[in-house]
């Protein structure tokens, strides 16, 4: 083999672990990101503010229209409604734009989600009638609908359940224990 054969082939194989290294960082910023954006989501979720819209939204009784969210909740019981309908509403465009998993809205909210959508399906419908404006809660609508269909296919297994079996790796145990066995 002469020298240019040997330098093309350096050079093919170079180029080659570069596409192929590209391509794991990529895939690996990714995934990196959409956990990002999970946690930050997730850590949105944990306001005060929506916790406590949240609340009082799932106190309710089902089918609420605005004249019973104002009796129940208030003159500001709207504010409240305005809070969570918004927030699953952007965590629907999110789920359709791939930029977070059903999946993992699943895992974390479909409850909230269901319960929230039993309690203002009726306020939505109204309110999309009122201003004449059938994308009112388009998205939050959506959802509660992805999560109804997942839960017709599957009915919902609270975690300890579903992942009694669940252990914690041993290699992890054993170090653990090695560590609490030294501090003694």
């Amino acid at each position: 083999m002469d020298i240019a054969t040997l330098a093309n082939l350096i050079n093919a194989i170079a180029l080659t672990a570069g596409v192929i290294f590209a391509a794991a960082q990529i895939s690996y910023y990714r995934q990196r990101r959409r956990r990002e954006a999970m946690l930050e989501l997730v850590r949105s979720f944990q306001s005060p503010a929506f916790t406590s819209a949240l609340r009082r939204v799932l106190s309710l009784p089902d089918g609420a229209d605005a004249q019973k969210i104002r009796e129940v909740l208030g003159p500001d019981g709207e504010d409240a409604v305005y809070l969570v309908s918004l927030t699953w509403e952007s965590l629907g465009v999110l789920v359709f734009r791939r930029e977070v998993t059903l999946d993992l809205v699943d895992d974390f909210f479909s409850g909230p989600i269901l319960l929230s959508w039993q309690k203002l399906k009726v306020y939505s419908e109204e309110w999309r009638h009122t201003l004449n404006r059938e994308t009112g809660n388009e998205w939050f609508h959506w959802l509660a609908e992805r999560m109804m269909e997942r839960e017709k296919l599957s009915p919902p297994v609270p975690a300890y359940i579903a992942h009694r079996t669940w252990r914690e790796p041993r290699r992890r145990l054993a170090r653990d224990r090695s560590i609490a066995s030294d501090s003694r």
